[in-house]
């Protein structure tokens, strides 16, 4: 669940809501933003002394030295360093997610295949307990062929618990109840704002329609008005404002309806879709439900972040993925709301017992009252070697205050070694180098990875941009499944290592600070590195460690 500014400042709404879409931890994104089913060729590369106007379309895997983008030097690492190899191993990433389409066109080939399961013979052939996972399992699925589309967030959720008890005016439940209600409000009070403006840009597009004499506008067509009449130099003045910030209706629409969405399912206390998956869900030892309909109602989250991992290379199609040998394991997990905390962890050790290497978890909440039930996963995850990466969330905060669930912090003290949590980073440079959007922390967020404008995959064999710390996460996922093809030899803790320790620094760069209060701070305050990951610094360093393993 992302959460947003209600400033009063409608430009600031306007700017915060209709950029491309920052999708959320917990893939509630506001306003998604289309791109063609075939990408626009980039834009030339520019010279050292050129700035970029805007992100060629697979900035996130370029090279700051020969392409003048902060990317993770991937295609340099492929081109210079891999040359003439291949990689000696497949790695299964899984992909705890709200789906993916495993059918899109630039995916399908790399979508993992439980070799055990006779696909649709109704049987678990292999005995691991849930029937015909022939490419992966979904947790919010019932057997009469529902899946949950919406749920509530973890606030309702705790919101209706302390009402049900009769506990509001305990202290604990009270403050719960007073975060509900301020949340709740806001969510409505954006609503009205994006309303109040949706109604102003129809008034003003009818009025210069009318003025022009046409049947519909363009910003060329506006921008060449000169009257001497006030009212059209005014609406001329407000719709070249709302084109430029982005604002076109159909981005105020969708706006609309996200947090129409949020009102009647997010926020809704009465709302409970759990009785469609059909698990006695106080039971935590209940591991043993869901579907194999893997996609699920709505995959564009889950499908983005997949092709981000591995959509297949150089197949002539959209985009490449970092990683060239990968089976993407598909895991539903997540709703439109918040993800419950019994499927997190019976999400990872599905992962674990068949066989990923990697778990990607792009979603977050701010409450988490089964997490002890999480950490006891991620601790088995930990004990057979398994790579969790985790984005950092998009609300712009300082995690040292503001804490994101999951985290590898655990509740009974300590912390999981296998982890890696992931804020996002922009193709542009200086002191935009953050994502405006991105949380933060120089203790719990570890490295930076592009996150900004990421062109991937989403259903329909289509693709769109769209951005978050749900798009970088899958960066550097897929960057630690291109070590371990290339590098079996290492271990898991030598990937992430070598991952963090070779992070691209950029010592007395100060940037904005996420989260729109304004100031600056060092870059290399916002993580534990200070950096972003670079492919081609981490393949050198795993041939090295490789090699010095070998010896």
């Amino acid at each position: 669940m992302t959460r947003h500014s209600t400033s009063i400042l409608l430009t600031a709404l306007i700017l915060g809501a209709c950029a491309p879409s920052v999708e959320t931890a917990s893939t509630a994104a506001p306003v998604p933003q289309a791109a063609p089913t075939e990408p626009e060729p980039s834009p030339p590369t520019p010279e050292p002394d050129e700035e970029l106007a805007t992100a060629p379309d697979n900035w996130w895997l370029l090279d700051e030295g020969s392409d003048h983008v902060y990317g993770t030097s991937s295609e340099r690492a492929y081109r210079e360093l891999l040359a003439g190899q291949s990689p000696e191993q497949a790695v299964v990433v899984a992909i705890l997610d709200s789906g993916v389409d495993i059918e899109h066109l630039d995916l399908a080939d790399n979508i993992w295949v439980n070799e055990d399961e006779v696909a649709g013979n109704g049987v678990d052939d292999d005995d691991n307990g849930y029937v015909d996972d022939v490419h992966g399992w979904s947790f919010l699925g019932g057997p009469d062929g529902r899946d949950v589309h919406y749920d509530s967030y973890e606030l309702t959720r705790l919101y209706a618990e302390c009402r049900d008890r009769g506990e509001l005016d305990t202290p604990d439940c009270r403050a719960i109840a007073d975060e509900f209600e301020a949340e709740r409000a806001e969510a409505e009070e954006t609503l009205q704002q994006y309303r109040t403006m949706s109604s102003t840009l129809e008034q003003v597009t009818t009025f210069l329609e009318q003025h022009l004499g046409v049947d519909s506008l363009t910003t060329e067509a506006v921008a060449g008005i000169r009257s001497l009449q006030t009212d059209a130099l005014q609406a001329r003045q407000l719709y070249l404002q709302f084109m430029e910030l982005g604002a076109t209706q159909e981005a105020l629409d969708e706006g609309i309806e996200a947090f129409s969405v949020r009102l009647e399912y997010g926020f809704n206390p009465e709302f409970d879709p759990r009785p469609i998956v059909g698990d006695d869900y106080s039971d935590p030892t209940d591991r043993f439900y869901g579907t194999n309909r893997v996609e699920g109602p709505e995959a564009e989250h889950g499908t983005h972040v997949a092709g981000i991992v591995g959509a297949e290379r150089g197949n002539g199609l959209g985009v490449d993925g970092i990683a060239s040998e990968v089976e993407l394991m598909v895991v539903r997990t997540v709703p439109q709301g918040d993800e419950r905390d019994k499927d997190i962890a019976n999400a990872i050790r599905y992962a674990v017992d068949n066989g990923a290497q990697i778990i990607n978890m792009s979603f977050g909440k701010g409450h988490s009252p089964g997490k002890e039930q999480v950490d006891e996963a991620v601790r088995y995850a930990e004990s057979r070697g398994v790579l969790i990466v985790h984005a950092a969330g998009n609300d712009g905060v300082d995690l040292d205050s503001e804490i994101n669930y999951p985290n590898r912090f655990y509740d009974a003290g300590g912390e999981a070694d296998l982890w890696i949590e992931v804020g996002a980073s922009s193709w542009q440079h200086a002191d935009s180098l953050a994502a405006p959007f991105s949380n933060y922390s120089g203790s719990r967020v570890d490295v930076f990875a592009p996150g900004v404008e990421i062109l991937s995959t989403v259903p329909g064999d289509e693709y769109e941009r769209n951005q978050g710390t749900s798009m970088a996460a899958p960066v550097v996922s897929g960057l630690a499944a291109m070590l371990m093809a290339y590098f079996p030899s290492l271990s898991a803790t030598e990937v992430k290592d070598i991952i963090l320790e070779t992070a691209t620094r950029y010592p007395g760069q100060d940037v904005v600070l996420p989260g729109g209060a304004g100031g600056q701070e060092p870059f290399a305050n916002l993580s534990v590195t200070g950096g972003i990951v670079n492919a081609y610094a981490a393949i050198e360093r795993a041939a090295e460690v490789a090699g010095l393993a070998a010896r």
